[in-house]
């Protein structure tokens, strides 16, 4: 196999199993990405350890473009309070979307159920990245406990997406006003 066919194959394991594993659960069979891929197993095992390599891999590679999609510009001057309202308005923009089945990232680490798993630790990380951000930003905007309120941040962008991601609660006006109620206890500006 040539190193452009290896590349396109991987592109296309890559793109298989970010579709598949968002749509049918991480625990689909090597068979049916390969499939879907177009891609025979040997191939995908030259290209990629394991199974799990290949989802974190696929995790990976949406990662940047993901936090991008939620994260107000670097050069955003708004006041924190708006930069942080900034991430849950495009997340719930996001879980309008059809085929919507709450934030890949979470889903990955309720599947998986374990914390060292390759995918897990991927999820992990840009889990943590958002945090940090809202860290940063309650710290700009003068919270009391900026730790606290990133916590209860993460806390209330996790449960948002996983009741729009079972449809459990697909009403706008909720997430907002509760954001903003934490921003206020917290004194964000």
């Amino acid at each position: 196999m040539t190193t452009e066919a290896m590349s396109h194959s991987r592109e296309r394991l890559l793109e298989a199993a970010a579709t598949l594993t968002y749509r049918d659960g991480v625990h689909i069979g090597v068979d049916a990405l390969c499939k879907a891929a177009g891609v025979s197993k040997r191939s995908m095992y030259k290209l990629f350890e394991s199974k799990d390599d290949l989802l974190a891999a696929s995790l990976e590679e949406r990662a940047a473009a993901y936090v991008a999609a939620l994260l107000p510009p670097a050069d955003d001057s708004r006041p924190a309070r708006a930069r942080i309202l900034h991430v849950f308005e495009q997340a719930e923009a996001q879980a309008g979307a059809l085929g919507f089945q709450g934030c890949r990232y979470l889903v990955v680490q309720i599947e998986l159920k374990d914390p060292g798993h390759p995918a897990s630790r991927v999820a992990r990380r840009v889990k943590e990245e958002l945090a940090a951000f809202f860290r940063a930003e309650a710290e700009r905007g003068g919270a009391g406990d900026p730790e606290l309120l990133a916590r209860q941040l993460i806390l209330v962008f996790d449960g948002a997406s996983a009741r729009a991601g079972i449809k459990a609660d697909t009403r706008g006006g909720l997430v907002g006003p509760t954001v903003g109620a934490l921003l206020d206890a917290a004194g964000v500006r």
